[in-house]
C-alpha cells in the first residue's frame, strides 16, 4: 500500500468516517540528468544559501513569509496545522452533485481513501449511497500547506478523492472552440453519419491495461543503440577533479615561486655589484673633480 500522505476524518453533516489519504498515481518518466555539453557534468538544482554561497542541508530550510523588504516570519509544520487544526484534519462535505456536472479540465490530482480504525462500516455506508445516488460528494480538504476543492466517489469498493482546481484557475473553453457560424463549421447530414459510424466501429470497453508509454519504449531502444554503438561520455567526477585540483595549483605556485626566486637572486646579484662598485665609482669621481679643480687653478695662475 502508498505511504500514508495524510489522516483525518470525512464530515458531513453529523456523520464522521475516519479516512487515510494515499497517492493514487505514479510518474513513470524517464530519468534523464541535465549535462554540460562541454564535459558531461551533471548540472544540477542545487539548495545555495544566496547570502554566502554555501550549500543548505534539508534540516536547515524553513519556509518564510516576507511581510516587508529583508524581514520574514519562519513557518514550521506546527504553524500550518495550528491555523486551523480542523481544517487540516478534515474533509468537509458541503454538497452531492451529479459527476457529469464537472468538467474534465477541473480534475487535478487523484488520491485513494482507506478506512481509518473502526471507520469499516461508515466507510462503506458512505460508498454505497454514493454508488446508488450516482453522485459526487464536493468539499474542502488540506493537503500539506494547501486547501483544496475535492470530489469524492467510489470506485468499486475505494473511495476516490480528487483534487479539483478552482474556478480561476481554469481557462475559458469559449476562446478556442470553433466557431458556430461561417462555412468553416457547417457540416452536412451525410458527414456526421458517417463519422457517427466510425465511432461506433471503433468503440470498445475501457481497458486502461491495454495503453502504454511506448515512446518511452522507443526512447529506451535508442539509448541503447548508443551504448551498443560506444556512444557514451565518461566524465571526471567532482571528487576526482577537486582532488586534482590543489596538485595543479600547487605545481604552478612552485614555478612561480622559482622564477620569483630566480629574478630575486639577480636583482641581489646586480644589487650587491652596484654596492661594491660605490666607493671606486665615488672616488673615480673625487680624482675627476680634484683634476679638473687643478686645471681651473693653473689656467687662472697664468
Amino acid at each position: 500500500m502508498a505511504r500514508v500522505i495524510w489522516q483525518g476524518a470525512i464530515s458531513f453533516s453529523l456523520i464522521h468516517i475516519p479516512v487515510s489519504l494515499h497517492s493514487a498515481s505514479r510518474s513513470n518518466t524517464l530519468d534523464l540528468d541535465l549535462l554540460d555539453r562541454r564535459d558531461f557534468s551533471p548540472v544540477g538544482y542545487q539548495r545555495v544559501n544566496k547570502k554566502t554561497g554555501k550549500d543548505v542541508e534539508w534540516d536547515d530550510i524553513v519556509k518564510g513569509y516576507q511581510h516587508q523588504p529583508g524581514e520574514y516570519v519562519a513557518l514550521t509544520d506546527e504553524d500550518f496545522r495550528l491555523a486551523n487544526v480542523e481544517a487540516t484534519r478534515t474533509i468537509d462535505i458541503v454538497a452531492f452533485v451529479d459527476p457529469a456536472e464537472i468538467a474534465p479540465s477541473y480534475y487535478e490530482t487523484p488520491y485513494y481513501l482507506s478506512a481509518g480504525k473502526r471507520g469499516g462500516k461508515v466507510y462503506a455506508l458512505f460508498r454505497d449511497v454514493l454508488t446508488r445516488a450516482g453522485a459526487v460528494a464536493i468539499g474542502s480538504v488540506v493537503i500539506r500547506t494547501r486547501q483544496h476543492v475535492c470530489a469524492v466517489s467510489p470506485l468499486g469498493r475505494t473511495l476516490v478523492l480528487n483534487t479539483l482546481r478552482y474556478a480561476d484557475e481554469v481557462l475559458s473553453p469559449e476562446e478556442f472552440a470553433e466557431p458556430a457560424k461561417g462555412r468553416t463549421a457547417q457540416v452536412s447530414k451525410q458527414e456526421l453519419e458517417m463519422a457517427m459510424q466510425l465511432v461506433a466501429r471503433m468503440k470498445r470497453p475501457w481497458k486502461p491495461q491495454t495503453f502504454h508509454d511506448s515512446y518511452r519504449d522507443d526512447l529506451m531502444k535508442r539509448i541503447e543503440q548508443k551504448i551498443q554503438a560506444g556512444e557514451t561520455h565518461e566524465l571526471t567526477p567532482a571528487s576526482k577533479a577537486a582532488a586534482e585540483q590543489p596538485t595543479a595549483k600547487v605545481v604552478d605556485l612552485t614555478a612561480l615561486l622559482r622564477k620569483s626566486l630566480e629574478a630575486s637572486a639577480q636583482r641581489h646579484a646586480a644589487a650587491t655589484i652596484a654596492k661594491k662598485s660605490a666607493p671606486a665609482k665615488r672616488a673615480a669621481r673625487s680624482r675627476v673633480v680634484r683634476r679638473r679643480s687643478t686645471a681651473r687653478a693653473q689656467r687662472s695662475r697664468a
